[in-house]
């Protein structure tokens, strides 16, 4: 008899039940939501404060490697735009490591210290259930020895 083969729709829904897709589903949604508040935190904390230094657009920012850089003319490096992507990247970076990363580093490690503080109890009363069981065997042993004779 030959087996079934799976249809290609169940071979799909199998592929999207599998958790690794469903995470980074989640994952996409998340981060999706994340941006917004990362962007208003941008926007609304770190754009004012770079303003009160110098400019909130840093995209006027720019250097002529040419005589005159006048309308279309010349070569103009706009490295204010540079500046405030690499800013932008490092604030992002920023906001998700202190809001997101360390709390949850945190808190997976009080987790895993509380784990192995379990597994240590545990293993100390296995090695006491060990040594009182080594204790009754050379208890045993013992008598074996003083009270009978084996031929």
């Amino acid at each position: 008899m030959s087996e079934k083969k799976p249809s290609v729709w169940e071979g799909f829904k199998a592929f999207l039940m599998r958790g690794n897709v469903v995470d980074l589903a989640v994952a996409v949604v998340i981060g999706a939501a994340f941006t917004n508040i990362v962007n208003s935190v941008v926007k609304g904390i770190i754009n004012p404060l770079v303003g009160a230094i110098g400019t909130k657009n840093l995209d006027h920012y720019s250097s002529c490697l040419s005589s005159s850089c006048e309308g279309q003319q010349g070569i103009t490096i706009l490295w204010g735009s540079v500046l405030g992507a690499t800013l932008s990247f490092v604030i992002t970076a920023a906001v998700v490591y202190f809001l997101m990363v360390l709390p949850m580093a945190k808190y997976l490690a009080r987790v895993e210290a509380r784990r192995k503080a379990k597994e240590g109890t545990r293993e100390v009363i296995e090695v006491t259930e060990l040594e009182v069981l080594k204790e009754i065997r050379d208890a045993l042993v013992a008598q074996r020895g003083s009270g009978h004779r084996e031929p």
